[in-house]
This record gives structure tokens, C-alpha cells and sequence, in this order.
């Protein structure tokens, strides 16, 4: 695969996962806006894989992707209303996850997706068991265990598409 996927493919999900150094001291806001953008960014590069991939897997892994991202999205949104915590405007977001994926090549990029799919799951892993831990707000820590478990499975789900595509 050429450098300057690697590093554009690499760039989408390190901004999927948000900046996990600050994540020590993360407040309810920063968990909710680097959750729904991870979540964006799963969405987005998950309907990149849909139109560039011929691979049933990756499709398979995608549209499911596609599915439980937008669902725990739409779970986060009604919380933070609840809770009045400001979400950061989908569009800007969306805009934001759209642009690290503009540049992306066809050459393996199954390969590629799948590769990314384990690290940015890795850091949402963590980014989730962080609030789990960390949270002074009752309902996001519960809104975390609850979605932490499903993160865990797409990890796995992504180790085991890695697996394949290799």
C-alpha cells in the first residue's frame, strides 16, 4: 500500500478514537463530542468501504457498522440533551470525517479498513472504559458500560476481518 494512504487511511482513525492523551481529565462534554465523532467516522469510512469494496466481509463488517454507530449515536444525542450537554453540529463533524477520507486510493484498501478498523476500536475501547471509570455524569457511565461491550465485539469482529484480509 503507497505511504500517503497509510498515513491518510491512519489520520481518519487516530481523529476517530479523539485525542485520548487528554482523556485523563476528560470531561462529560469531551467524552460526548470525541464519542460522536468516533462514532461519525466509523459511519463515514464504513460507507467508503460499501462503494470501494467488493469483499461480502467487508461489506458485512461495514453495513453493521454502519448500523451500531448510528444507534448509539442517536443513544448519546438524547442523553446529552438530557443531561444539557452541547453536541457538536453532525455536519461539521461529518464535514470533518469526510475530508480525512477524500484523498483515500482504491489499492488495498480492504486491507486498509480492516487494519484501521482494530486501532480505532482499540482507542474507543479505551476511550469508553475511561468514562467507565472516570465520569462524574450517572447516565454517560451507564450510556459507556452499556456500549462498551459492543465495542469490544466490533474489536474482535475487526481482528477477525484483519484476519481475513491479509
Amino acid at each position: 500500500m503507497n505511504n500517503l494512504l497509510m498515513k491518510q487511511v491512519g489520520l481518519l482513525f487516530l481523529l476517530s478514537a479523539g485525542s485520548l492523551s487528554s482523556a485523563m481529565a476528560m470531561s462529560s462534554s469531551d467524552f460526548v463530542e470525541e464519542a460522536t465523532q468516533a462514532g461519525i467516522n466509523e459511519i463515514e469510512s464504513s460507507k467508503l468501504a460499501l462503494e470501494k469494496s467488493a469483499s461480502a466481509d467487508v461489506k458485512a463488517f461495514a453495513t453493521q457498522m454502519i448500523s451500531d454507530h448510528s444507534k448509539a449515536n442517536q443513544e448519546l444525542r438524547v442523553l446529552a440533551k438530557k443531561l444539557d450537554i452541547q453536541i457538536p453540529d453532525e455536519a461539521s463533524l461529518t464535514a470533518k470525517a469526510k475530508q480525512m477520507i477524500l484523498e483515500m486510493r482504491d489499492e488495498s484498501f480492504d486491507k486498509a479498513y480492516a487494519d484501521n478498523q482494530v486501532v480505532a476500536h482499540e482507542k474507543a475501547v479505551e476511550l469508553f472504559k475511561k468514562e467507565v471509570a472516570s465520569s462524574d455524569k450517572p447516565d454517560l457511565k451507564a450510556f459507556a458500560e452499556e456500549t462498551l461491550p459492543k465495542l469490544q465485539d466490533h474489536l474482535d469482529m475487526a481482528r477477525h476481518l484483519q484476519s481475513k484480509t491479509k
